[in-house]
């Protein structure tokens, strides 16, 4: 519900209740049942990449909390996000899903199951209004579909909407660095070169942009199976966002906002990969050499 008590648009009122589009609940119980089903679901993909978690406490115990991150190779590591944040914090993570994803009706079911929701600006309001968490990739599908050579990178351009929403509801920011998952694969061509115009010509038939053309990768060996590179996790310090509240130029105020946020991430990301560097256990090899005491 709005500060006026209006029902946002997008957004049906159904018995009484607020709920976002598509069907998904507004509010969502944090079960232990819940949280030890997803962490079984993605028990293989932890012992794979035996994800570090850094800075962690940083995030915000109560109250509305966006998350902001760096999207990476088909967001194969945000998932291992929501059973970490909810046995450290206490809380679940409400992520924006991409609108074809929740087309399809599996996929839909399985994403708000998680807590997951169209990624609407309306559903980010009210999940806001409501002191949830969310999660949001301002680079969104640009930056999980890598060029040849890309990695680590924001590809922010005129992505300000998060900042606007942030301001206008006194949201704080906390930049979220997640590295590892470029490392998984070595990218053969990407979805620009002329021999993934079969490819292409398929992404478009799905309404989708031609940038979000997935490349053609290989992982171990000229195998498709990823490479046992460890994910590594930063929340850091929040932004507060009240400064820029009474802005009487709201653009403006986004775009500094962004920039802020942008510097701050990063940052963060230039420490990650530092600490990678020095990492010995990055890598399966060097894990089992740790565990043998070599």
């Amino acid at each position: 519900m709005s500060e006026h008590g209006a029902v946002p648009a997008g957004v049906a009122e159904r018995e009484g209740e607020v709920r976002l589009s598509d069907g998904a609940r507004l509010r969502m119980p944090l079960r232990d049942a819940d949280i030890a089903a997803l962490e079984a679901v993605l028990a293989p993909m932890r012992a794979w990449t035996s994800p570090e978690f850094l800075g962690f406490g940083n995030i915000p115990a109560d109250g509305p909390v966006m998350l902001v991150g760096n999207h990476n190779f088909l967001g194969i590591d945000t998932p291992l996000l929501w059973p970490e944040i909810a046995r450290t914090r206490g809380r679940l993570v409400r992520g924006m899903a991409e609108n074809v994803l929740i087309t399809v009706p599996g996929v839909r079911h399985v994403l708000h199951r998680i807590g997951c929701v169209r990624g609407t600006r309306e559903n980010c309001r009210v999940l806001l209004e409501q002191g949830e968490m969310v999660l949001v990739f301002p680079g969104g599908g640009r930056e999980a579909v890598p060029r040849k050579g890309d990695k680590y990178t924001l590809d922010w351009d005129g992505r300000l909407g998060f900042a606007r929403l942030a301001i206008e509801t006194g949201t704080p920011i906390v930049p979220m660095a997640m590295i590892g998952a470029d490392d998984l694969f070595d990218i053969v061509v990407d979805g620009r070169h002329p021999a993934m115009w079969p490819v292409r010509t398929l992404v478009r038939s799905l309404g989708l942009k031609a940038e979000l053309t997935p490349p053609l990768v290989r992982g171990l060996g000229l195998s498709w199976i990823p490479k046992p590179e460890r994910f590594y996790y930063s929340a850091a310090t929040p932004i507060d966002t009240t400064p820029w509240r009474d802005a009487t130029d709201l653009d403006a105020a986004a775009a500094e906002v962004q920039a802020v946020v942008r510097k701050a991430l990063e940052e963060e990301l230039r420490f990650l990969l530092a600490h990678r560097d020095r990492d010995r256990g990055r890598t399966l090899t060097g894990r089992l050499r740790q565990l043998a005491g070599l």
